[in-house]
């Protein structure tokens, strides 16, 4: 299924896109990425303020579905 990729914080950079580079409208800093079914991408994001704690960084799929059904995280950046 189709998914659009989404990260809080900070803004990302594709490095690939199913092994190959990504095309030149996709080089341009990101916070959200679409990925179609069964395909891949590579990003590269650089945080400049580590996370406290009790509040860690959060990614998710943004169908309510998707997320209601799990399809979201936390990460801590130290």
């Amino acid at each position: 299924m189709d998914h659009n990729f989404h990260i809080h914080g900070a803004f990302f950079q594709l490095l690939t896109r199913n092994g190959a580079a990504p095309r030149a409208y996709e080089t341009g800093l990101k916070d959200t990425v679409y990925l179609p079914a069964n395909s891949r991408v590579e990003a590269i994001v650089q945080y400049s303020q580590a996370t406290v704690v009790g509040a860690p960084y959060m990614y998710h799929c943004h169908i309510l579905e998707h997320e209601d059904a799990g399809m979201m995280g936390q990460f801590t950046v130290v």
